[in-house]
């Protein structure tokens, strides 16, 4: 009785898991099944399309400068994932070793910014960006997202669980705190760091709402904007919409796949907390 009622068991959350994988991939599907599919067939519901075409990707590759903007995509993303990690090493570091006046409510105030949603502060930063002259520059986009509040306290908490022997041991050798800092704990939790920096870059590669708010022109704006420009009050481009879309996710679907391994091992063994 009991193999039976785990094998009843084992057979019920297999099926959940199914279930929800099929709820995760079939909506891709359909995005790729649909950038496919001619016109007249946009609507229908065949899970194949009748006719195979390539009309999509063409009319959505002559439709805006998808080229340039997947590049400014791909520029804005690297930019911003570097220097939020950067900052946020330092950050994590300093609120970790140094026990200054001031640092609790200081860690305290970066966390309350990141109860706060970017929307509510981006026309502030806006106004700033256009007083720079930074406007409908890829500068613009960047600047303003230079730090993570969550990345400083994910990182915080890996830099605090370090075992504080071995920074003793590595300071009695002569080591200083900047040698500490990247000979030593870096290269000892690239899981956790590579585990927000995956994040991070997910989270700058689909960004929408600032893009949209600080670019005019699609040569300098990223392919999040872009996809827009297939929706109207009229009418949406369904076909062409959903070949731009493909296209849009294939960078990060290459990287993944380039480097499945290093990421699922990043997530297992970072642990984020």
């Amino acid at each position: 009785m009991n193999t039976k009622k785990l094998k009843a068991s084992a057979i019920g959350k297999h099926a959940v898991l199914i279930a929800l994988c099929f709820l995760a991939v079939f909506p891709l599907y359909w995005m790729i099944n649909t950038s496919f599919k001619p016109a007249g067939e946009v609507f229908s519901a065949s899970l194949w399309p009748k006719t195979w075409t390539l009309d999509n990707y063409r009319d959505a590759w002559n439709a805006i400068p998808m080229a340039r903007m997947i590049g400014n995509s791909l520029l804005v993303a690297i930019a911003q994932t570097f220097t939020q990690l950067i900052t946020s090493i330092l950050a994590a570091y300093a609120f970790t070793r140094w026990n200054f006046r001031g640092s609790g409510i200081i860690y305290g105030l970066i966390g309350l910014t990141w109860l706060v949603p970017f929307q509510v502060i981006m026309i502030p930063n806006y106004v700033v960006i256009s007083n720079m002259g930074w406007k409908d520059t890829l500068t613009g986009l960047i600047v303003p997202n230079i730090a993570s509040a969550f990345a400083v306290i994910q990182l915080y908490n890996a830099f605090k669980a370090f075992p504080k022997t071995l920074i003793e041991a590595a300071h009695l050798d002569g080591a200083s705190d900047w040698s500490v800092l990247w000979r030593t704990i870096v290269p000892n939790l690239k899981a956790p760091i590579a585990s927000i920096g995956i994040l991070q870059f997910i989270t700058a590669w689909n960004d929408y709402f600032w893009p949209l708010l600080v670019t005019n022109k699609l040569e300098n704006s990223t392919m999040q904007k872009g996809l827009q420009m297939f929706m109207s009050s009229e009418a949406n481009l369904w076909g062409p919409l959903m070949a731009a879309t493909t296209i849009a996710c294939l960078p990060v679907l290459i990287i993944y796949l380039l480097l499945q391994r290093q990421i699922i091992d990043s997530f297992v063994k970072g642990g984020l907390r």
